[in-house]
């Protein structure tokens, strides 16, 4: 999706003294590793489970490429409590003929394991479809033993367009301007709001649910079509979904979820829209129904973000902070709720072009430790996923 051409600048939730400038000092892991060596295919996408028994599951998406290759599948590995070396890498899901990406691994609260990615129709980001598979097996050496596998199929109610054309006059005004034959951006993305067959498909995954105390499970879409995001809500633990309203925005994909201490949800999202490139953010008072306007923040943001709220109320943050590629990834905690950022360190920061670093998957686990995993390649070695313990009491 290439990014809009025009300039905009919106309100920010953000303090400007947050992530003004890149953060400098490299983070000192509890362990570290590759889940697997670097290989010349594609893999990307990655997300990692704590497992009750003490495992952490990882899965990600690899192949000769992406949404137009066809050998695409679903890899994961598994790394036994105690251990530090990763199983050797074992199927998780292959969509016949279909490139499969993004998947997403979480359990609900009866440890059902979840594994929700995308199978991409007509080589088309737009036209993929939301697939999952569930176990209840899966202590075991290997893959999970599935016993379950479906569609997640949405259906936006007409209310998707109406929120869709509320929220447009909410934002910021597009200043780009248009050619006398051409449609606004705007009004070219509102059209296609009222279209039920354009938005109950090609919602896409790429970040981790949140589970809310009392059940409700938010798990965070977006679409390319749109350009914008939205979120799958369960109230019966994953069996049946319906779709929230839009997060309306230019180019606010990939939403990580986070609740504030007063009950609210906050989404962080990366910029696909127009420059500069900043982390966009949107806020729900009702538990993920309905979404405010997306405003930009002043972190700076190219291609991913993570977001938690850790156990002792500190907030943590990961994601490309750069304005032009994906060469550098921090991690940013913060004890206001993201009003600043007053800890950041690098995961990685290598020279343009020398090294890419993206789409982390961020939790963390009942020890406290934070755990998290990313897309790894290195000009010269090849691609790999990346596998990072931080313990955030070290950060201060």
């Amino acid at each position: 999706m290439k990014r809009l051409l025009v300039i905009c600048f919106a309100g920010s939730f953000i303090s400007n003294a947050l992530l003004a400038q890149p953060a400098t000092e490299k983070v000192l892991p509890v362990f570290e590793s590759l889940i697997f060596p670097t290989q010349p295919q594609h893999t990307h996408g990655s997300s990692i489970v704590a497992l009750p028994n003490g495992d952490i599951l990882a899965a990600w998406f690899q192949g000769s490429g992406e949404r137009t290759a066809d050998d695409v599948k679903i890899m994961g590995a598994r790394l036994k409590k105690g251990s530090t070396v990763w199983s050797a890498p074992f199927e998780m899901a292959d969509t016949y003929g279909l490139p499969d990406c993004n998947p997403v691994l979480f359990l609900n609260s009866n440890n059902k394991l979840f594994l929700v990615w995308i199978a991409v129709q007509a080589h088309r980001w737009e036209c993929s479809v939301l697939r999952f598979r569930t176990a209840i097996d899966y202590n075991n050496s290997g893959a999970p033993v599935w016993n379950w596998q479906d569609n997640i199929l949405l259906a936006p109610k007409d209310s998707f367009a109406t929120e869709t054309a509320i929220k447009f006059k909410q934002l910021t005004p597009n200043i780009g301007g248009s050619g006398a034959y051409a449609p606004s951006y705007d009004n070219m993305i509102i059209d296609a709001s009222k279209d039920l067959a354009k938005r109950s498909t090609g919602w896409m995954t790429r970040i981790k649910p949140l589970r809310l105390a009392e059940g409700r499970i938010l798990l965070p879409l977006y679409s390319d079509g749109y350009n914008m995001s939205l979120v799958a809500i369960s109230d019966d633990n994953g069996d049946t979904w319906h779709a929230s309203l839009p997060i309306v925005g230019r180019g606010n994909v990939q939403p990580a979820l986070v609740q504030k201490k007063n009950g609210n949800i906050v989404a962080f999202m990366r910029d696909n829209g127009d420059d500069p490139p900043r982390v966009q953010t949107s806020e729900s008072a009702d538990n993920g129904q309905s979404w405010s306007a997306a405003k930009k923040t002043t972190i700076p943001n190219t291609a991913s973000v993570e977001l938690i709220a850790m156990k002792d109320g500190r907030w943590a943050f990961v994601g490309c902070d750069e304005d032009d590629g994906r060469y550098r990834l921090s991690l940013y905690l913060s004890d206001d709720e993201g009003a600043s950022w007053k800890w950041k360190r690098t995961l990685e920061n290598e020279a343009k072009g020398k090294g890419s670093f993206s789409y982390p998957c961020l939790i963390q686990t009942a020890d406290g430790l934070l755990r998290i995993s990313y897309s790894y390649s290195m000009e010269k070695s090849g691609e790999a996923i990346k596998y990072v313990v931080v313990d955030p009491k070290s950060i201060h």
